[in-house]
C-alpha cells in the first residue's frame, strides 16, 4: 500500500541522505533539478576556482551533484532558450554564503561581478546577527536578479529585500546579539573615528547592544569593519556617505542611553547631554530632537497643539524612531548598491533580448519557544514558497502529463494552499482580522485581536488557540494560538502583534529628519516633507506590506523557469559526526522532498513543444533538416528520434514530446552541438564567399574609378605646367618667378624630376650667357658656396675673384717682379699649368714662432714663401698630400691646412690693401674646383676652436675679438693658439 511504499521510500532516502552524503562528505543529492544540500559543518574544499571548471559547460547529470551544477543549468536554459530563470533556496538553516557561491559561479566577470559580491559582505554586516542557531543568520530576505545581455554576459542587477527584523535594534533574544554593524563599528572603528561619534570602545557602555556584546561570536568584528569599508568603497559609496552611516549607528546607540522621567506633569530627559550628541550626529538641532522625544505635535481642526508624552510614551516612540532609522538606513543601503549595479541604456533592437536569473535567498521555516510576529511573516512567507514549489514540481507537472495524454498513475501531496488562505485570504485571513483590529477606533489590544481571532477562525481545522481547546495546557489564555503548517504545529504570542503591524512613528521623528542638513539623511525620509495639517492617507499595514510583497514575489519566481536548493539541518549541536535522522524526516516531509522523489522517478527528465524541440534539434537528422515535408511537427520528431534510436526513451503527448532520461538529452545536445560546428562553417563558407565576391566587385569598380581619375589628374597636371612655362624663353628670369602647380599624389616623383630638368634647363641658358674666362671663377664660387653658405657670414661671393693676389700690383705694389720672376721658375721647374691661389698671410709654427709669409698654391703644390727674401721658398706641400681644411665660423681669416703627416699649416689670410674683404670663400672654392676636377673631394670643417695636428702633437686653435688689436696676431695658451682679430 502506499503507507508502506513511503516509509520505504522515506527510510531509503534518508540512508542515502546520511550514509552516502553526510558521512563521506558529499552534502549534495539531486532528486530531478532539485539539489538537496545537508549542512556539513565543517569547510569542505569544493567551491574553488578548479570546481567551477569542472561543472561549467556540463550538463546536469554529467558530473556529481552540486550547487555549481544547478547554477550552470539554470545559465544553460536561460542562454539556450532565452528564457528567464531562478533559483530558489530555502529550508530549515542556510546562510548567504550559498548566494555568494551562485554569484561568484554566474558572474564570470566584469565590475558587475565585483559589485554584487562585494554587496554580500556589506549586506551580511547591516543585516546579520548571531542567533541561538547561527553566528551569521540573515534578519532579511533577499532576492537578486542577475542581467544578461544575449551573448550570456552579465551586464548588472537588482536586489530586493523583504523584512528587516528590525525589532532586534533595541531587544534580542537571551544568548543573541543586535545586527553586525553596531559591534564592528565599536571594536573596528579608529580611535579618532570613534572620538568624532562621541562613542567608546565598551559594548556594555550602550543598552541596546549590552546584553550581545557579552556573547561569544565566531564572527571577527574587527577584521569585518574593515571589509565592509573596503567594500563600501569598491561598490561605490563616497566618504561622506560612509560617514554618515557611522552617525547614524552612534546616533541609535545614542539613543537607546536616554532615559525619561516626570518633573510634576512635564516629561524630562535625564541626561540632556547625550541629545546633544544625538543632534550633532543627525545634523539638526537640540532642541528639536528633544521636542521631538518629549511631545507630539497634533492637528485638531486648524489648531496645532503639542501634547505631552508620558514616560512610557516617550520609551515606545524612542525605540520606534531607533528601529525605523536603521530599517531605512538599510533600505538606503540597498538602493544605493541597486543604482550602481542597475542595467542603464539597454536596447532591447540594438542590443538584443535581455534575459535574468534570479537567486531567492530568503529566511528558513522555525519554530521557536516564543514565536513573535516577525516569526509568523517569515513561516507565512516559507509556506508562500512550499506552495509555489507544489504547484510547479508536483501539481503542474502531474498535470501536465494528464493534460497530454501520458499514462500516469496520481501520487498524492498535501496541497498547503489551506494554509496560506488561512494567513493572506481577503477579509478572513490572519493578516485581514489584525488589520482590522488595527484600525478600530479607540485602545485595541493583543488580547482583543486573539478573541477576534478564536471568533472567525474557531471551525478552521489549522487554527486552535486555548479558547478553542481548554484542555490544550500548552497554550496560554488570551496570549497564544497555533497554526498546523505544513512543517509542523508553531505556536504564536500575540504579544506585541498590534504595536508591530501598526508600525507607528510619529509624524514629529519624520519632519526632524526631513529638516536634517545632511542630505543623505533627508533623502530617507521623503515623508517628512508633509505638513502637520496636511491629511495623509492611512499607510499600510506591516503585515499588509509584507503579504503584497510576498505575492509579488512568488509571482514574479513562478513566470521564470525555477531551480530549488532544499537546505537540511541535520543536528541542533552544529556536529559534523551526528546525523539526526527523526529531525531530518521531520525536514524532508516539511520541504515535499519524498513526493518529489515519486513524480521525478515515475515522470520525466524533460519535455517539450514539437516545434520548439524540433527547432532546435532539426539539423541532427537529414529528414529533417532544413525543412521536413512530413504531416506535422509530430510526424518529423518522431522520425528524428527514431533516426537517433530513441524511441525507446520517449513518449509522445498531444503538444508535447517528453524524455525519460537525461542520457537522451545529452546525447541530442552533443549531437546537435557537432552539427551546430558544420552548419556555422558552411554558413561562414558561404558567407565569405559572398562577402569576398562583393569585396571584388567593389575593388576592381574602384579600381577602373582610381585608373580614370589617375588619367585625369595626370593629363590636368601637364596641360597646367604646359601653360604655364609656354613663353618661358622669352621671360627675363627664364621662368624663374613661375609658381609650379601642385601635382597629385602619384606624380610627386615626376614633378621632382621634371623640376630637376627645368633647373638645369635654365642653368645652361645662363651659363651659355656668361663669357668663357669667367666659367672658372663661376664653378669656384658654386663649390664654395655647396661648403660654406650657412656656416660663414661672408664668403666673398659679391666681388671678383683674382686668385693670384701677391701677382697684383695693388696688393704687392713693391715686390711684384720678385715674385713673378719666383712664380716662373718654379713653372718651368715643376711644370704646373694654373695658379690657384696667392695671399699673403701671417704663420704659426710648432715652436710657438709668428711669421709673416705667403702661399702660392698651384695646380699641382702648395708654397710657403718668405717676402721678406725675395719669396723664397721655404717649404713645399704636393697638393695629393693635402687632406682638408679647417676654417672658423666668424669673420677672421684664419685657415689649417691638414695634410696627411700631420704636419698641419696653421696661417691667417691678410690683405696689404686697407680693405677688409674676405679670401675664405675664395680659397675654399678654387680648392674645391680643383679637387673635383681631380675626382677628389675637398674636406672641409667650419668650427670654433679648430682642431689640428703639429708634427703629431694634437693642439687646438681658437679665434678672439679685441679691441685695441690692430692687425691679427697668434698668441699661445695652454691648449695651442689664440688668434686675436681686431674688433671692429
Amino acid at each position: 500500500d502506499n503507507t508502506n511504499s513511503d516509509l520505504l521510500h522515506m527510510t531509503n532516502l534518508l540512508l542515502r541522505l546520511s550514509l552516502d552524503r553526510f558521512d563521506k562528505g558529499r552534502i549534495y543529492t539531486f532528486i530531478g533539478e532539485v539539489v538537496v544540500s545537508v549542512n556539513p559543518y565543517k569547510n569542505l574544499n569544493i567551491y574553488g576556482r578548479d570546481m567551477i571548471e569542472q561543472y561549467k559547460g556540463r550538463e546536469l547529470y554529467e558530473r556529481p551533484p552540486h550547487l555549481f551544477a544547478i547554477a550552470d543549468a539554470a545559465y544553460k536554459a536561460m542562454k539556450r532558450r532565452s528564457k528567464d530563470t531562478c533559483i530558489v533556496i530555502s529550508g530549515k538553516e542556510h546562510t548567504t554564503y550559498t548566494c555568494a557561491v551562485f554569484s561568484s559561479f554566474l558572474l564570470i566577470c566584469t565590475r558587475v561581478k565585483n559589485v554584487l559580491l562585494k554587496s554580500n559582505c556589506v549586506l551580511e554586516a547591516f543585516g546579520n546577527a548571531k542567533t541561538n542557531r547561527n553566528d551569521n543568520s540573515s534578519r532579511f530576505g533577499k532576492y537578486m536578479d542577475i542581467n544578461f545581455d544575449f551573448k550570456g554576459d552579465p551586464i548588472g542587477g537588482h536586489i530586493n529585500n523583504y523584512l528587516l527584523e528590525k525589532s532586534r535594534v533595541i531587544v534580542q533574544q537571551p544568548g543573541e546579539r543586535s545586527f553586525h554593524s553596531f559591534y564592528q563599528l565599536l571594536q573596528g572603528g579608529s580611535d579618532q573615528i570613534l572620538r568624532s561619534l562621541h562613542l567608546q570602545k565598551n559594548f556594555s557602555a550602550y543598552n541596546y547592544i549590552r546584553a550581545g556584546g557579552q556573547l561569544k561570536c565566531s564572527i571577527n568584528d574587527g577584521a569585518e569593519f574593515k571589509a565592509v569599508a573596503d567594500a563600501m568603497k569598491v561598490i561605490g559609496f563616497k566618504p561622506e556617505e560612509v560617514q554618515t552611516v557611522y552617525k547614524i549607528l552612534a546616533a541609535i546607540l545614542h539613543l537607546g542611553n536616554l532615559k525619561f522621567s516626570v518633573d510634576g506633569d512635564t516629561p524630562v530627559i535625564e541626561n540632556g547631554k547625550v541629545v546633544s550628541v544625538i543632534a550633532d550626529l543627525l545634523s539638526t538641532k537640540s532642541d528639536m530632537v528633544e521636542k521631538a522625544l518629549l511631545f507630539r505635535t497634533v492637528a485638531t481642526g486648524r489648531d496645532v497643539i503639542d501634547k505631552q508624552h508620558t514616560e512610557q510614551e516617550a520609551t515606545y516612540g524612542r525605540d520606534a524612531f531607533a528601529k525605523a532609522i536603521y530599517e531605512r538606513l538599510f533600505c538606503w543601503i540597498v538602493s544605493h548598491i541597486n543604482d550602481i549595479i542597475e542595467v542603464k541604456n539597454y536596447d532591447t533592437t540594438i542590443h538584443g533580448k535581455n534575459t535574468v536569473i534570479g537567486v531567492l535567498d530568503i529566511y528558513g521555516f522555525e519554530i521557536f519557544d516564543n514565536n513573535s510576529f516577525e516569526q509568523f511573516c517569515i513561516n507565512y512567507c516559507n509556506e508562500k514558497l512550499q506552495q509555489l514549489f507544489i504547484q510547479l514540481v508536483l501539481k503542474q507537472e502531474q498535470e501536465e502529463y494528464q493534460r497530454e495524454g501520458i499514462p500516469w498513475n496520481h501520487i498524492d501531496y498535501f496541497n498547503n494552499q489551506i494554509i496560506v488562505d488561512l494567513v493572506e485570504q481577503q477579509h478572513k485571513g490572519i493578516i485581514a482580522i489584525l488589520d482590522d483590529a488595527c484600525m478600530n477606533v479607540g485602545k485595541v489590544t493583543d488580547e482583543m485581536f486573539l478573541e477576534a481571532l478564536n471568533k472567525k477562525l474557531g471551525k478552521h481545522a489549522h487554527f486552535s488557540s486555548r479558547k478553542l481547546c481548554a484542555t490544550d495546557k500548552i497554550l496560554e489564555f488570551d496570549r497564544d494560538f497555533r497554526i498546523k503548517h505544513y512543517a509542523g504545529d508553531v505556536i504564536y504570542s500575540v504579544t506585541g502583534f498590534i504595536d508591530k503591524n501598526k508600525d507607528t512613528l510619529f509624524q514629529d521623528f519624520k519632519r526632524l529628519m526631513y529638516n536634517s542638513s545632511n542630505p543623505v539623511l533627508k533623502m530617507m525620509w521623503p515623508d517628512g516633507k508633509l505638513s502637520i495639517t496636511e491629511v495623509t492617507k492611512r499607510p499600510l499595514t506591516a503585515a499588509t506590506l509584507f503579504k503584497n510583497s510576498m505575492i509579488a514575489l512568488v509571482d514574479n519566481l513562478a513566470s521564470k523557469e525555477p531551480y530549488y536548493v532544499r537546505c537540511i539541518k541535520p543536528n541542533e549541536k552544529k556536529s559534523s559526526q551526528l546525523f539526526d535522522e527523526e529531525r531530518c524526516r521531520h525536514q524532508v516531509e516539511y520541504l515535499g522532498l519524498l513526493e518529489n522523489v515519486r513524480v521525478r522517478r515515475a515522470g520525466f527528465a524533460y519535455r517539450q513543444t514539437y516545434e520548439k524541440f524540433l527547432h532546435r534539434y532539426k539539423m541532427v537528422s537529414e529528414f529533417t533538416w532544413p525543412n521536413h515535408d512530413l504531416s506535422s511537427d509530430k510526424e518529423a520528431v518522431k522520425k528524428l528520434i527514431e533516426c537517433c534510436g530513441f524511441q525507446h526513451d520517449v513518449a509522445y503527448g498531444k503538444t508535447k514530446i517528453f524524455i525519460r532520461t537525461p542520457r537522451t538529452l545529452f546525447i541530442l545536445e552533443d549531437l546537435y552541438a557537432k552539427m551546430l560546428v558544420r552548419i556555422v562553417l558552411f554558413l561562414q563558407k558561404v558567407w565569405r564567399g559572398t562577402l569576398a565576391r562583393l569585396r571584388y566587385k567593389r575593388t576592381r569598380a574602384a579600381l577602373t574609378i582610381i585608373k580614370y581619375y589617375r588619367r585625369y589628374k595626370v593629363k590636368s597636371y601637364i596641360r597646367e605646367v604646359t601653360r604655364r612655362f609656354h613663353n618661358v624663353r622669352s621671360m627675363r628670369d627664364y621662368g624663374k618667378h613661375v609658381k609650379w602647380p601642385s601635382p597629385p599624389k602619384v606624380l610627386c616623383r615626376f614633378e621632382e624630376a621634371l623640376q630637376a630638368i627645368y633647373h638645369r634647363w635654365r642653368a645652361n641658358v645662363l651659363i651659355k650667357s656668361i663669357p668663357p674666362e669667367d666659367l672658372p671663377q663661376l664653378r669656384a664660387k658654386v663649390a664654395a658656396m655647396e661648403l660654406l653658405k650657412g656656416h660663414r657670414a661672408d664668403i666673398g661671393l659679391q666681388r671678383a675673384w683674382e686668385g693670384n693676389y701677391i701677382a697684383s700690383k695693388p696688393d704687392n705694389p713693391q715686390t711684384t717682379g720678385s715674385f713673378i720672376l719666383i712664380a716662373n721658375e718654379l713653372k718651368r721647374k715643376d711644370k704646373y699649368m694654373n695658379v690657384l691661389f696667392s695671399c699673403h698671410v701671417r704663420k704659426v709654427n710648432r715652436f710657438n714662432k709668428v711669421e709673416d709669409r705667403a702661399i702660392f698654391i698651384t695646380d699641382r703644390h702648395l708654397y710657403k714663401m718668405d717676402p721678406m727674401k725675395q719669396y723664397k721658398v721655404m717649404n713645399t706641400i704636393p697638393l695629393y698630400n693635402l687632406m682638408g681644411l679647417s676654417v672658423s665660423n666668424g669673420k677672421d681669416q684664419l685657415v689649417v691646412f691638414h695634410t696627411k703627416d700631420n704636419k698641419d699649416l696653421i696661417v691667417c689670410l691678410f690683405n696689404r690693401q686697407p680693405t677688409n674683404e674676405s679670401r675664405i670663400g675664395e680659397l675654399v672654392g678654387v680648392l674645391a674646383n680643383h679637387f673635383k676636377s681631380e675626382k677628389r673631394r675637398l674636406q672641409v670643417t667650419v668650427t670654433n676652436p679648430v682642431q689640428c695636428s703639429m708634427h703629431g702633437r694634437k693642439c687646438t686653435v681658437s679665434v678672439e675679438t679685441r679691441i685695441n688689436q690692430t692687425q691679427p696676431d697668434f698668441t699661445k695658451n695652454r691648449s695651442g693658439f689664440i688668434l686675436c682679430v681686431p674688433g671692429n
